[in-house]
This record gives C-alpha cells, sequence and structure tokens, in this order.
C-alpha cells in the first residue's frame, strides 16, 4: 500500500497513510530524494583524557546547532591501515565527509596535501606537529599560558621549577616550555639541569617525572605540568612517596579540565576554552564549505590561570 499498489482498499490506504505520517516515516525514494546532511570526521588520538571529551563536547554542539552529524574516529584504537593518503581522501569523498577536524594527533604533511588537493575541508586542532601553512588550525595562547604558570610559582617565591612537558615534538607542549623558560629567564634564574623533561599527556609521564625528581641532590620545590593529566600522575606519586602538595612541593597543570577542579588538593591549573575550540574547529570546516575568504588560517584562544589549593610559598620563605 505505501508503494501504490491496487489491491488495498482505499480507506485502509489513507488510514495507514495517516498513521506513518504522524510517526514521520518517509519512504526509501523520499528518503533518497532528501537532501543529505553534512557530516563531519573528528580524528580523535585517544578519548582517554578529559581535554578531548571537552573538545568533543564543543564540536558535537556546534555541529548539531548546524545540522551537521559528527563521525568519530579514534587513531589509538585502529591498526595501521594500508591505504594511503590519496586513497584515504577519495574514501571520505565517496562517504560523503564533509571535512575533518583532526584533534592532537599526528598527520604529516602527505596526508594533509591529500585532502587539499581533493578540495576537502580540514581543521587541526593542538597539532602534534606543526602544520602546513594552507590547513587550518586552532589552539590556544599556549605561550601564554606557560609564561603565566611559572609567574605565578615565581611570585610566591619559588626558584627552582621543573617542567613536566607533553611529546618533545608536540608544538602546544614547545610552546608552553617556551613560555616557562621566558618567566624564568625575566626574572635572571636559569633552568636547573635534570628539571625539564617530556613524554605523552598521560599521568604514567608525571608519575616517571616526580620520581626523577625527587632523587635529584635538589629538588624542586614547584612543578609546572604541561597537562591536568600529567599533573594527575605527580599527584599520585606525591601521594606515594609522602609528599605533601602545596606543603612541601607547589603543582600548576594545564588545561583546566573537571578533573583539576575534582583532584585532591584542587589543582591550580592555566585553563583553556576547550570547547570554543572545539566549535571553532566547526566553523572553520562551515566556512571553507561555504567557500568564504577567510583572512586567517589559525584560531588562536586566550587561557587565563585559575589558581586553587595545590600552590604555595615555598616552606623556606614562610
Amino acid at each position: 500500500m505505501i508503494n501504490g499498489r491496487a489491491d488495498v482498499a482505499e480507506g485502509t490506504r489513507l488510514r495507514v497513510l495517516a498513521a506513518l505520517e504522524r510517526t514521520g516515516y518517509k519512504s526509501p525514494l523520499q528518503r533518497r530524494n532528501a537532501p543529505a546532511r553534512r557530516t563531519v570526521e573528528a580524528v580523535f588520538d585517544s578519548l582517554n583524557s578529559a581535554y578531548a571529551v571537552e573538545v568533543l563536547n564543543g564540536i558535537l554542539g556546534q555541529a548539531a546547532a548546524s545540522d551537521m552529524e559528527v563521525v568519530l574516529s579514534v587513531t589509538s584504537r585502529q591498526e595501521a591501515s594500508p591505504a594511503s593518503p590519496a586513497e584515504r581522501a577519495q574514501r571520505m569523498i565517496d562517504e560523503g565527509r564533509a571535512g575533518m577536524i583532526v584533534v592532537t594527533s599526528a598527520f604529516d604533511s602527505g596526508q594533509l596535501h591529500a585532502f587539499r588537493r581533493r578540495n576537502i575541508p580540514i581543521v587541526v586542532v593542538d597539532p602534534l606537529n606543526p602544520p602546513p601553512g594552507e590547513v587550518f588550525s586552532v589552539g590556544a595562547s599556549n605561550w601564554a599560558g606557560g609564561k603565566a604558570a611559572a609567574t605565578h610559582l615565581l611570585e610566591l617565591g619559588h626558584r627552582r621549577i621543573a617542567y613536566i612537558g607533553g611529546p618533545e615534538a608536540a608544538e602546544c607542549s614547545q610552546a608552553r616550555l617556551h613560555g616557562y623558560m621566558a618567566a624564568l629567564m625575566a626574572e635572571g634564574i636559569s633552568v636547573e639541569h635534570g628539571y625539564v623533561s617530556a613524554g605523552p599527556f598521560r599521568p604514567a609521564n608525571g608519575a616517571r617525572a616526580m620520581r626523577s625528581l625527587l632523587a635529584l641532590d635538589d629538588p624542586p620545590t614547584a612543578i609546572f605540568a604541561a597537562s591536568d593529566s600529567i599533573a594527575l600522575g605527580v599527584l599520585a606519586e606525591a601521594r606515594r612517596q609522602d609528599v605533601r602538595i602545596p606543603e612541601e612541593m607547589s603543582l600548576v597543570g594545564f588545561d583546566g579540565t573537571h578533573q583539576a577542579e575534582e583532584s585532591v588538593p584542587p589543582l591550580t591549573s592555566v585553563s583553556q576554552p576547550l570547547q570554543d575550540m572545539g566549535r571553532s574547529a566547526v566553523n572553520f570546516i562551515l566556512r571553507q564549505i561555504r567557500g568564504e575568504d577567510i583572512d586567517s588560517r589559525r584560531v588562536e584562544l586566550a587561557t587565563h590561570l585559575v589558581v586553587r589549593e595545590s600552590t604555595a610559598p615555598p616552606r623556606s620563605s614562610r
């Protein structure tokens, strides 16, 4: 009866069609002829952090407001793909993707150029490696945030301040490191040997680095961790080694996630506008789809320091 067959009574047909209309049913032909919703693919290296979840919430919120759908990919859960960059880009076209948002994943220039050559809009958020100049990117003021974190510790009276960074090649981690070093240099303080380390944005990196710092002949009185996840690892190791924070050592994180608020003690952290970063990435995709002239290919959103209970003056100055 839905297909217009003649062997159905007219009254029955009308009742069924009325019921289908109330439920919003559309026939296969109607669905094929309906305009397709735009779909954007969001690629994360991992979702095992509050940072990633916050950025994803921003992407999902802006996509919903813009009548877009989001397809999620997590690279750490995928085996190495045998597809070439060109094949992957073509697959995106075949699957009807409107664009791609890459969050904290390392995409080489060959992959990015393959998408650009096919006019597939792409935006990178906090890239682990600097993207080519023609690629749109979204991030935060990492240098200023790193400087603010170190300046806060200096103003409390700390002079032996360590930095536990993210991956050595990660652009955002390097910017935070340079901000930290700029603050120390402005006070005429040199970075002590062994006070700077790098590793994943994971708690295990913070715990490992904390053990190394405590083993030094002259351990730091304060630590600036390049992410809240790293800082949580520092806190866990401090508890294992009976180091009281902030009484014996101050600690600052970076990201401003809910984990910073809920940690014990609550963590002083440089807050990034993570959901705004996700929303900005979707808007960049939409503007590229519409063919707008965009003056800047880089959006850098402001950070701000949120002081909580994990920082205090060093014991020697109390």
